[in-house]
């Protein structure tokens, strides 16, 4: 498919600038350490002893040190959103770029780990050498205690060899169990290994405490090299040393002292950021919400509507909930299908009962029946579990609003960020800068469209009332055709003459949607497979559609 340089530039130019910059400055830091300890002369004896290994512990240590920091900024969610909120600061590229802080934790998290293996692999070279290399004329920059020493007592008996080994072992679970198919398969592990962070940071930071490496400090009265009082060079044995040559008998004797740690002043900053942040939520989500109404819905999902005071949102927002009843420590992100209006002010989500959390809440909230629908009234004497609200924070749904002509489209319960667009979009639509929605829903079965099947019918209702029945363009496409049943029900007549068997032509799609629209920057909004996320961005960047330009945005929890 051949590649379009403006839409590339509006869907991948921001991304990869900002990928250059962290390239450049993880290269700048690698080669300016490596620089320094292998042409310092501070350095010259502990060079002489270790060699390249010196160099590279030192600088893979400058780069761990630099993504250690920046790994926590992307998880700041309430700055992000804060960020995101404030148009005056921030353009729509901007914004947009902000939707990819999950992408750049986990490039953080990547480069950690490789430069974790080249650090290691650095320092027990440099074990060993300490070890073979053990010199008897400067004594304080040993760090074995006798020529030969066993390498692995060296590790285990100083604070950097313990610290070191405790470290690979956090961040070897932690990255094992960030694996897709452990997330997957359970995200319990995934999400109890991840907060090992916590101790990761504590012990890297007394990780330089025990000084195993230092530098000359007196540079001045003993230069790198120069001959010790009764020592003689190699080169001048059996002549008498020239006067010019007093010049390279050292003064006094070298000196030496561990280097100041410097990994806290990297760390403590963005791990103060987080650790308020978090404090700052922990002060916001104390109070837990009241649960209103749950419902069940066709193809185990649920609806899970909620009352929070002073709980303001907007649509697109995402929010994650705590239920001590199932696992006290254990967060889960839902996108809000309904927010808060001035005429009602609960708000709600919709999630689909898959996994160990949520089959363990629904069986709190409801009780096990057969029936197909149950609405269970705040009025009725039934106990609901205590529930916790952390957010709202922002995604990149919230963009839909800000372009001209928008397509979003949803993969099965994938369609939930758009749900709080649409009821958005019934409340009044000339407040916002959008004059034109395509909205393309995907689903397996039939019965998933009765998930908003009214909301879509009352918006569909209201446009041709108000003589705009172009604003909302709907498209609904069902793949699975085994006992197919149609939408026969009167009120949803305008979902059924809207409803397509099989997958969407999306080429076609976009054929229409740029013909229809020139001139003009669409934004297109994908939450679902990977297989459709995929298609729509490739032809987001393709060149063959002139005069539109296709902006491609993912929805996506950090």
């Amino acid at each position: 498919m051949v590649l379009s340089f403006k839409s590339w530039v509006a869907n991948e130019g921001g991304k990869h600038f900002v990928l250059i910059l962290w390239l450049g400055a993880n290269t700048w830091l690698f080669l300016r350490t490596f620089l320094t300890y292998s042409t310092g002369q501070q350095y010259y004896y502990l060079y002489k002893m270790l060699g390249l290994g010196l160099c590279i512990s030192r600088a893979s240590a400058s780069v761990l040190n630099l993504n250690c920091s920046l790994v926590l900024l992307p998880m700041c969610r309430s700055l992000l959103t804060c960020l995101r909120g404030t148009h005056t600061l921030s353009s729509r590229g901007t914004r947009r770029l902000l939707d990819k802080s999950k992408t750049f934790h986990v490039a953080c998290g990547i480069a950690i780990c490789i430069f974790s293996v080249v650090h290691v692999s650095a320092h027990l070279v440099n074990v060993v050498n300490f070890s073979a290399f053990y010199s008897e004329d400067l004594p304080a920059l040993n760090l074995a205690r006798y020529l030969g020493e066993d390498p692995r007592m060296i590790i285990l008996t100083t604070v950097p060899g313990i610290t070191g080994v405790l470290l690979v072992v956090i961040l070897f679970l932690m990255f094992t169990a960030s694996s897709y198919c452990i997330r997957l398969s359970n995200y319990e592990i995934f999400w109890y290994t991840h907060n090992l962070f916590i101790v990761f940071y504590i012990i890297l930071m007394v990780h330089m405490v025990g000084g195993a490496l230092k530098y000359q400090t007196n540079v001045d009265t003993h230069p790198p090299g120069c001959l010790r009082p009764n020592q003689s060079s190699p080169e001048l044995q059996g002549e008498e040393l020239e006067p010019g040559n007093e010049e390279r008998r050292c003064k006094e004797e070298a000196r030496f002292h561990p280097h100041y740690p410097q990994t806290w002043m990297w760390v403590s900053g963005p791990l103060c950021l987080y650790c308020a942040e978090r404090f700052y939520r922990y002060i916001r989500s104390s109070d837990p919400v009241t649960i209103v109404t749950v419902i069940r819905h066709p193809s185990e999902v649920i609806e899970v509507r909620m009352l929070k005071g002073d709980f303001k949102a907007h649509p697109g927002q995402y929010i994650v909930l705590n239920c001590p009843g199932v696992s006290s420590f254990e967060n889960h992100p839902f996108t809000l299908t309904t927010c808060p209006t001035e005429e009602k002010e609960t708000f709600g989500v919709h999630m689909r009962v898959v996994g160990d959390w949520t089959e363990r809440f629904t069986e709190l909230l409801l009780p096990k029946t057969g029936v197909e629908l149950e609405i269970l009234p705040m009025v009725q004497q039934r106990r609901y579990p205590k529930l916790y609200v952390d957010g709202p924070f922002g995604s990149s749904s919230q963009e839909v609003f800000n372009y001209e002509v928008s397509l979003c489209v949803a993969g099965g319960i994938g369609v939930t960020p758009f749900a709080c667009v649409l009821h958005a979009l019934l409340d009044g639509w000339k407040q916002f800068r959008l004059r034109r929605l395509y909205f393309v829903w995907v689903c397996r079965e039939l019965q998933s469209f009765y998930w908003f099947s009214e909301l879509l019918c009352a918006l569909h209702h209201k446009l041709w009332q108000e003589n705009r029945p172009d604003y909302l363009n709907l498209k609904l496409f069902v793949s699975q055709t085994e006992d197919l049943q149609s939408m026969s029900e009167e009120k949803y007549r305008p979902l059924s003459s809207r409803l397509s068997i099989g997958r969407p032509r999306w080429k076609l799609l976009f054929d229409e949607i740029s013909n229809a629209n020139r001139q003009k920057h669409v934004g297109v909004f994908c939450c679902g497979p990977k297989g459709i996320s995929r298609t729509l961005h490739k032809l987001c960047n393709s060149g063959r559609y002139t005069g539109v330009t296709f902006e491609f945005n993912k929805e996506s929890f950090s």
